[in-house]
């Protein structure tokens, strides 16, 4: 393969995976494709015991990860915001409509109790120091998403040879993480997650692409972090069943549509979706208690089980391991080459 972003990561083939399972990440990897794990969940402490248990089962190979700086985000300049803060901010009107439509499918809402400084989420510092703590391991790549990383992430990366890469919806975006000195270019549509084979993986590269950013189809793996019932969901779902929400993080975001997406954005009673980060406190705990209740039995909650996923979730019929997902990829992506070079010779 000859893909200049081959030779930048250190890869056979072109294909980036993006999830929050380390053991994606590290199964891709070990396939010949280039795992990017999803730290944005992470404390430094919990990312150092991840990122330790890939490098001891990745078989050497590279890999890299993705946190999430938001250049526009409710609490922007405001310092040491933390998770009870920002509890303290959220209405009455928004926490009663979250308890009374989980009380119409028999869950229970609970609070998880957090630390008096957690940080709040998607904070910019944290991410800072999640960065700090990948150096220490041999990371390839770190990547951004929701705007131009802050000028400290791309010096991290510039001190210590590895690539940064951002992910952008348009042309001036383009431009403006070029001129802030990005390396990768991961471009986005308003689908978000719509690569799930190796011919649209060859299409990509045929109009430019150096290589292909893969999201959803990670998520229908053994491997996964998604739960059973997810994975059901996953299987019967059809493209239009992929839908942009606020209801999640404040933001619009692909993710399977349910209950919960209805009720914040087209319910006439809803009270709308909160700003990032405010409506990812309320979100936490909803989602939190629906897994439980729906894993417990309970058949209504399977209603509102949803997460984020594009609409490749209409091409997903099975559940396969992640090297299997990978060596599709290459005989597909093989066979369209075979086929374009075909179309040219005649």
């Amino acid at each position: 393969m000859k893909s200049p972003i081959c030779d930048m990561l250190g890869i056979e083939f072109p294909l980036l995976a993006f999830s929050h399972c380390r053991d994606v990440v590290a199964a891709v990897s070990r396939a010949g494709g280039f795992g990017v794990l999803g730290a944005t969940v992470h404390t430094p402490d919990t990312l150092e015991r991840e990122l330790k248990w890939i490098d001891e089962h990745v078989d050497g190979k590279p890999y890299g990860i993705d946190v999430l700086i938001p250049e526009n985000i409710s609490t922007a300049g405001e310092k040491d915001v933390t998770w009870k803060s920002l509890e303290a901010r959220v209405p009455q009107e928004h926490r009663a409509y979250t308890r009374d439509l989980l009380m119409k499918y028999d869950i229970e809402l609970t609070t998880s109790d957090v630390a008096d400084n957690q940080p709040q989420p998607f904070d910019a510092k944290t991410a800072l120091q999640l960065l700090e703590v990948s150096f220490n391991h041999p990371i390839r790549l770190i990547a951004n998403a929701l705007g131009v990383p802050p000028k400290a992430m791309i010096e991290m990366g510039r001190k210590h040879g590895v690539p940064v890469a951002a992910l952008v919806g348009a042309k001036e975006h383009a431009l403006r993480q070029v001129a802030a000195g990005v390396d990768i270019l991961v471009v986005q549509g308003t689908e978000a997650g719509g690569i799930m084979t190796g011919r649209q993986m060859a299409a990509c590269m045929a109009m430019g692409a150096a290589g292909a950013w893969t999201g959803s189809v990670w998520l229908a793996t053994v491997e996964a972090e998604t739960t059973e019932i997810f994975r059901e969901k996953m299987i019967a779902a059809s493209s239009r069943d992929a839908i942009r929400s606020k209801g999640r993080t404040g933001k619009p975001a692909r993710q399977l549509r349910s209950v919960w997406t209805d009720a914040w954005d087209r319910a006439p009673e809803s009270p709308g979706a909160l700003p990032m980060p405010l409506q990812s406190v309320i979100s936490r705990d909803a989602f939190n208690a629906i897994d439980r209740a729906a894993a417990s039995g309970n058949a209504k909650a399977r209603d509102l089980v949803s997460y984020f996923v594009g609409q490749g979730v209409g091409l997903i019929d099975s559940v396969k391991s992640a090297g299997a997902v990978v060596q599709e990829f290459k005989e597909e992506f093989a066979e369209a080459v075979e086929h374009m070079n075909a179309l040219v010779a005649e």
